[in-house]
């Protein structure tokens, strides 16, 4: 049997006792101690409105109505003497009845996860978006894997404010992830609730009987802020990234498939590790690439050295036990400028600029020469003389090399510096 590992003390909300509650067939409770059950926090995501499924689209887009990915995962104490637990029920319960569960998984499968590979692939937007998010919260995708060992969970109250899941079986894991798709007003800014956990529980050789009873007593409070899904529309100064794989073309369908979803997931890991908020992140995925555009306002001196040391992490994770053909291998460059989104994209000196630097013949030949690592960096003269000139973290200014970028058929010059990371995390 697969064990998943208890959630890290960051992510448990509240730890909370379990109270005997009386005995399903009279038997007295006197000596069987049900343990406590650790509630993690709540994380929400953003689904937009055009990922909905058809009927959720049209309500979007006919009352404004916004959308939200929402994974649970508690943890149970082991039972003393060989106790099981044969029935679980966990319940949400939130304040604003106006905000209600339209879809409940019972595992990762329905919501579109596939196993057979680490880290899980997927299959839906939904899935997709569920997997970067969980990437805060290590562990929990895995919780929602279907497993031979695991019941399948039955669901109760959609399109209420008041749902769960309930499991049953003869020797109940003790760890849990479920994920449901919640409908808020457009004026919500939080979401708010209680989450119970009710247990049934067999005793131990020490506690012979019959089924035992369990709850939480007072069920647990949580408060989250909802990521906010506005869209700049003014020009204003911004950071922003591009990101190519090498030789994507050469790769077979299956491959070039699980290529594109490493590296959504590297990327958006890589910003969680700068501390940048994802819901705020401009992106334009490009099938062997990606372009996004950071939040007005970043911190760069403490956002790029965290950006290019998450970067390397999640490439280390991403290629660690490929052959060498899999490895994702990739050409990365940052600009900075006068920016402003428009119908077809992004208006500005720097959105090109970042491009002319990222398809440079001194990066091609920086991943050709040097193929045992998994990135090289290319940034221009002002990112380097304001920000990484002065830093003092990894990736430090004595490991880039000043570079030209000469482009005749794009009438493009530009004085930029080169990073190739050589063991120091980026």
């Amino acid at each position: 049997m697969l064990i998943d590992p208890p959630m890290r003390p960051a992510d448990v909300l509240a730890r909370a006792p379990l109270c005997p509650g009386g005995s399903r067939d009279g038997v007295p409770d006197v000596g069987v101690d049900p343990g406590a059950v650790s509630l993690g926090r709540p994380l929400v995501f953003p689904v937009p409105a055009d990922e909905l499924p058809g009927p959720l689209r049209l309500r979007a887009q006919a009352t404004e109505q916004r959308y939200y990915g929402v994974l649970f995962a508690f943890d149970l104490d082991p039972l003393p003497d060989g106790g099981r637990h044969t029935s679980v029920r966990f319940e949400v319960t939130l304040t604003d009845e106006a905000v209600r569960a339209v879809r409940l998984d019972a595992d990762g499968g329905a919501l579109g996860l596939t196993f057979d590979a680490d880290p899980p692939r997927a299959a839906t937007v939904a899935a997709d978006r569920a997997a970067t998010a969980a990437g805060a919260r290590p562990g929990w995708l895995t919780r929602l894997a279907p497993r031979p060992e695991r019941p399948r969970a039955w669901s109760y109250g959609a399109q209420r404010h008041r749902f769960g899941w309930n499991y049953e079986g003869t020797g109940l894991p003790l760890a849990y992830g479920m994920h449901a798709l919640i409908e808020v007003p457009a004026a919500t800014t939080v979401l708010t609730g209680r989450l119970g956990v009710r247990v049934q529980v067999r005793p131990g050789r020490r506690h012979p009987g019959g089924v035992r009873l369990a709850t939480v007593r007072e069920a647990v409070p949580f408060h989250e802020e909802l990521p906010g899904r506005a869209e700049p529309t003014a020009a204003a100064v911004r950071l922003c990234l591009a990101a190519d794989v090498v030789g994507y073309s050469r790769r077979p369908n299956h491959l070039a498939e699980r290529t594109q979803s490493w590296l959504v997931r590297a990327l958006a890991e890589a910003r969680r590790a700068a501390g940048v908020d994802e819901a705020a992140v401009a992106v334009q995925p490009q099938g062997d690439g990606e372009f996004c555009v950071l939040p007005v306002g970043v911190d760069e001196s403490t956002v790029i050295p965290r950006l290019v040391g998450g970067l390397a992490e999640a490439l280390r994770r991403t290629n660690d036990g490929l052959l060498q053909a899999e490895r994702m291998r990739l050409r990365v460059a940052l600009h900075r400028g006068l920016m402003k989104p428009a119908d077809g994209g992004w208006v500005g000196d720097a959105a090109i600029a970042v491009h002319r630097i990222l398809d440079s013949p001194p990066l091609r030949a920086a991943l050709t020469d040097n193929p045992q690592v998994d990135f090289v960096l290319g940034v221009p003269d002002v990112l380097y003389q304001d920000v990484i000139r002065h830093s003092r973290v990894p990736p430090l200014p004595d490991r880039f090399t000043p570079v030209t970028i000469d482009l005749p058929e794009k009438r493009f010059v530009e004085h930029g510096w080169l990073h190739v990371p050589h063991g120091e995390g980026g």
